[in-house]
């Protein structure tokens, strides 16, 4: 009687990286925050419109949730997203200091994303009728 065992261990070795656990496209939105660098606003930039904090945005995969700032008062938001289109819900409750315009923008945005999609050099857009309207960099902290 002749032993198989070599082959019977290829086959399974073969079978088990198979099987693996796939990598989503969207991996890598997770475990760090994500900080504005670029707004669609015409005629303003970014300085002006967060003078003292740039918005910030860490997506939550188990609770499907996105946090951060939006250059003044913080935010917490649910999020369902797949490999190329994404949606925000309304953000709850949040601190009411007003500084500027600069934030009612970011957030408009994030509600009208509809795609996202990240760059070659490693950053975030969002996408609102076929145009990037917001564009994130990963933060370091």
């Amino acid at each position: 009687m002749k032993r198989s065992y070599p082959l019977w261990f290829i086959v399974l070795v073969l079978l088990m990286s198979c099987s693996g656990a796939k990598q989503s496209k969207s991996d890598p939105l997770y475990g760090h925050a994500w900080q504005l660098e670029y707004i669609d606003v015409a005629n303003s930039s970014m300085d002006l419109l967060f003078p003292d904090k740039k918005p910030e945005i860490t997506f939550e995969k188990e609770s499907g949730n996105v946090t951060g700032n939006s250059g003044c008062n913080g935010y917490s938001a649910p999020y369902s997203l797949d490999e190329k289109g994404i949606q925000f819900g309304e953000p709850g409750p949040s601190t009411l200091m007003y500084c500027g315009e600069g934030e009612n923008h970011f957030r408009n945005f994030m509600r009208a994303a509809e795609q996202w999609k990240l760059t070659a050099d490693g950053k975030l857009e969002l996408i609102a009728s076929g145009a990037v309207v917001l564009r994130f960099k990963k933060t370091t902290s």
